[in-house]
């Protein structure tokens, strides 16, 4: 009973109960053991439960691989979208090509929402929608990383998809998918994107580069839309990645069997890619401007791989849109004679120093490491993980009255 006691004291005394706002229990001998066991088994069982709902490191690597297993079996198509995306655009009026500013806002006055630019916008947001006032607030900054009009069509998404508050890590990214794969099948439709790409095809023309210029997208976009719709549509398994200029690998696609490095949980996110990889050979190539392919012989196979720097305020990365050899045959970029050998996951490839280097160095070096904190960190609680929502609600109050 001493320790029961004890225990209950600790509990109340914790930060997880002064948050609940409850009144103490007064513990003394008189009161029954029963009620001390009760609300002792509340208390741990509340605990148990916010600590699953915290997104650690781990949680949301292993939310990311669930995710990105479910988009491989998919060959990253969902039709789902695409039917929505197509009923928005036949209201609008869309006819083909870019979709224009103009089109844009038909779209978000069909739904039935008014535009707001603001300069105060909550610093940990791309968008604000205020769903009582049917009112949706964008950046005025025009330096962001983000295009503008993803933005707002990825905010316009989760109205048209019908979200609700998100349940967990991976339901938030779930929906943060959804809303940037409706955005995309916006402003690269999936009836004239597949026109466009069947007609490359049969030239054997297939440029990414091509995509971003027809549609007027960025480079990054016009790539994962093509891993949307190579499989489903042109028969071409693929791979994407984007991988920080220090070689970490940020974000990645495949379904092609290109072997990703990984960690147990099954994320890519975090690790580094093969050094000999077209992901990191392009950032040594002098010309920026175009893009540069490579053959890839792996442990899986040959892959050929083109690739593009692009420079953000989180420094440089590259962009990289790969398919295994057999596929080679319809891509622009595959008369390269560029070609590299990679055996990861075998450390002798490029984890580990050379021997001689090794004999030099080893016990007289003392590196001090750059910890990538985006992928170490513990998401943010809350229902929208690394909102501000004290922040968003107080700027809704704000602008309401205006």
């Amino acid at each position: 009973r001493a320790a029961l006691e004890i225990e209950l004291e600790r509990y109340q005394r914790s930060p997880l109960y002064e948050s609940l706002n409850l009144p103490k229990i007064r513990i003394s001998s008189r009161t029954p053991l029963d009620v001390l066991e009760s609300q002792l088994g509340l208390l741990r069982e509340l605990e148990r439960k916010l600590n699953e709902q915290v997104a650690t490191p781990e949680e949301a690597r292993r939310a990311n691989g669930e995710l990105r297993r479910m988009m491989r079996e998919r060959g990253n198509y969902f039709p789902e979208y695409e039917a929505e995306a197509q009923k928005v655009l036949k209201a609008v009026g869309y006819a083909g090509g870019p979709l224009s500013q103009h089109l844009i806002s038909d779209i978000a006055t069909h739904l039935g929402f008014t535009l707001h630019h603001v300069g105060d916008l909550p610093h940990s947001t791309r968008s604000v929608t205020d769903l009582k006032n049917r009112r949706i607030y964008l950046t005025h900054n025009q330096r962001s990383d983000h295009d503008p009009r993803s933005v707002l069509l990825q905010a316009l998404g989760h109205y048209v998809l019908g979200h609700g508050t998100p349940r967990s890590y991976g339901d938030f990214l779930a929906q943060r998918v959804a809303t940037n794969y409706f955005a995309a099948a916006l402003l690269l439709p999936e009836h004239t994107t597949v026109e466009f790409l069947q007609q490359a095809k049969a030239r054997k023309e297939i440029s990414v580069e091509d995509l971003r210029d027809a549609f007027a997208v960025s480079y990054e976009t016009a790539a994962h839309r093509f891993t949307n719709l190579a499989t489903q549509h042109l028969g071409i398994t693929t791979h994407f990645q984007k991988t920080h200029q220090s070689g970490i690998i940020y974000k990645a696609y495949e379904n092609d069997g290109v072997n990703f490095p990984m960690d147990h949980t099954g994320a890519i996110e975090g690790q580094p890619a093969c050094k000999a990889w077209t992901s990191r050979a392009v950032f040594d190539v002098p010309d920026k401007f175009s893009s540069y392919s490579q053959y890839t012989d792996t442990i899986n196979g040959t892959f050929w791989c083109t690739a593009r720097t692009e420079r953000s305020s989180s420094g440089e990365f590259s962009l990289s849109v790969g398919v295994p050899y057999q596929h080679v045959k319809w891509f622009r970029g595959r008369e390269t004679t560029a070609r590299a050998t990679s055996r990861c996951p075998d450390p002798a490839c490029c984890r580990r120093p050379p021997a001689d280097l090794s004999e030099h160095w080893a016990g007289s070096a003392w590196p001090s490491a750059r910890a990538h904190s985006h992928l170490l960190a513990a998401m943010p609680p809350g229902a929208f993980p690394g909102v501000d929502e004290t922040e968003v609600y107080t700027f809704l109050e704000a602008h309401s009255a205006t």
